[in-house]
């Protein structure tokens, strides 16, 4: 009876911590407005908030409460969720390593990111200081991209070293899947005939077939020809990534700016990047040479011409079939949508590999242009979002010559 009772207590005793872990998490959620309510739920034993929530929740009320300035203002708190017009440096200084020391990574991206957006913090990120303390993603580097023209001088070598460090995440994130794509798709030694003869690799086709020699015809009749590893020739095929540079696509032109630099470094393709809203510019250069000056060489923000750039692009195709041209747009055009539509067909018909991406990011479903999307997909065009890591997939199949509308349907896209 005694071990029984025993348990008994020790279940109960983990049953109310666990209450008490419960109402702390809702305590730091919904702010000390919510405090006298949640003592009435629990029975009026919530207990207090241990050091480290504590800071916790003044980290949080910096940003969500509704009353007060916040902690980061150094002002205290009362009563709801407000914040005030900001803090000093100083102060959110010691937010941002508060933040980073007690969330996990993905929630002290969203926290920096609310913070931005919410309390018009943007200016504090022109000092050096402050910037090098901030958790580099890729939220922080749109927001950096949409600021650029206004950042100082002091700060910018600060703010390049935070682009680079997730530039340079990004490529190792993506590139060996990006080159294995390429390889596998353009080496074709095991697969026969190529449409051209030079490819073959004549000494080790005649040596591997003598045995093959027709004594009457007097010559050799290959059973099988063999070919040069197409994956080390260069230039084989081009591709185009055309990229809107409208504010709304920031995640996207990020995403697509880095693999477009893994492309420009395979010697078997020919790689143009171009961005655009309502004026083209040609990043193909700088792509090639460093992605992170590419990257600042992009104005987010503007209007959009699809057809002006597709028409600009037009004139790096020069063998179509061995072309792929890449869009990455929401597709609200603000151009001549019928011409941009007579474009991509023609495209289509000439034989180049045209892919509409309206969207390449980690996050959610995009909004886009649903009528024009459709148009463009029943004109051989498929437009469909999708994610970083099966964008090499439908690299592959491009180009296999694979029809790329179901290969998005076997591999899920968004």
């Amino acid at each position: 009876m005694a071990d029984q009772a025993q348990e008994q207590a020790q279940e109960q005793g983990q049953t109310q911590e666990q209450a008490q872990a419960q109402a702390i998490r809702w305590r730091l959620v919904l702010g000390q407005a919510a405090e006298s309510r949640l003592n009435e739920c629990a029975g009026g034993g919530v207990r207090e908030l241990s050091e480290e929530e504590r800071i916790m929740d003044e980290a949080l009320a910096a940003i969500y409460d509704e009353s007060t300035e916040g902690a980061a203002t150094g002002s205290g708190r009362s009563a709801g969720r407000q914040g005030g017009t900001g803090p000093s440096a100083p102060r959110l200084s010691k937010w941002l390593g508060d933040v980073r020391s007690l969330f996990p990574e993905d929630v002290v991206s969203i926290i920096q990111q609310d913070a931005m957006e919410r309390k018009g913090w943007k200016q504090l990120l022109f000092e050096p200081e402050l910037l090098a303390t901030v958790k580099p993603d890729i939220q922080m580097v749109g927001t950096l991209l949409q600021l650029k023209g206004k950042i100082p001088e002091k700060t910018k070598e600060t703010a390049r070293i935070l682009v680079k460090e997730v530039v340079d995440e990004l490529v190792k994130r993506m590139e060996q899947d990006i080159r294995r794509a390429v390889t596998g798709a353009l080496n074709r030694r095991e697969h026969t005939p190529l449409p051209s003869l030079s490819g073959i690799d004549w000494k080790r086709t005649i040596s591997r077939n003598l045995k093959h020699y027709d004594t009457g015809l007097k010559r050799i009749i290959p059973e099988r020809f063999y070919y040069f590893d197409r994956s080390k020739r260069s230039k084989e095929w081009t591709v185009i990534v055309d990229i809107d540079q409208s504010g709304s696509m920031a995640d996207s032109v990020i995403w697509a700016s880095v693999i477009g630099s893994i492309f420009a470094s395979i010697p078997a393709l020919e790689t143009r990047v171009v961005v655009f809203d309502t004026e083209v510019v040609d990043l193909t250069e700088t792509c090639a040479n460093d992605p992170v000056d590419m990257l600042f060489g992009v104005q987010l923000g503007g209007g959009t011409d699809i057809n002006k750039s597709v028409a600009y692009c037009e004139q790096f195709i020069t063998e179509p079939k061995k072309t792929l041209f890449i869009i990455v747009s929401d597709l609200y055009e603000g151009g001549n949508q019928s011409r941009l539509i007579q474009r991509m067909r023609e495209l289509n018909e000439a034989g180049v590999r045209t892919l509409g991406l309206l969207a390449l990011s980690d996050h959610g479903k995009p909004f886009y242009d649903e009528r024009l999307a459709r148009t463009l997909s029943r004109n051989g065009t498929p437009c469909f979002a999708c994610t970083p890591g099966k964008l090499p997939e439908l690299v592959e199949g491009a180009l296999k010559g694979l029809d790329l509308a179901e290969l998005a349907k076997k591999i899920g896209t968004m």
